[in-house]
């Protein structure tokens, strides 16, 4: 079985930052594109970046040069570290993962259960 694990959402001020991580364990092979998504209320799910296996990166034009997505390979662990923010960021933030079961080689992409981020005006 495998799981992602969320956590470092928070309340905070416009103009301040937050991390997010998210740790994926579990019977894992590898893991190839990681990506973290947002919901708020009465809106879609939306997809706020991706990082690949080898680090390439892509993001949405919202969040573009104030979020960073990186990744710790040795520890499984996507990161998204959010600067500047407004409270339009406010959302439930939800990491994903392309993971290779090991053993049975399956391929599975599971959803962390979210971490709640809240930007006050």
């Amino acid at each position: 079985q495998v799981q992602l694990v969320e956590s470092g959402g928070g309340l905070v001020q416009a103009g301040g930052s937050l991390r997010l991580s998210c740790a994926a364990s579990g019977n894992i092979h590898s893991v190839g594109n990681m990506r973290w998504y947002r919901q708020a209320p009465g809106k879609q799910r939306e997809l706020v970046a991706r990082i690949g296996d080898n680090g390439d990166t892509n993001y949405a034009d919202s969040v573009e040069g104030r979020f960073t997505i990186s990744r710790d390979n040795a520890k499984n662990t996507v990161f998204l570290q959010m600067n500047s923010l407004k409270p339009e960021d406010t959302a439930v933030y939800y990491c994903n993962a392309v993971i290779i079961e090991r053993f049975t080689t399956r391929l599975l992409v599971p959803w962390g259960q979210g971490t709640q981020v809240t930007v006050s005006s």
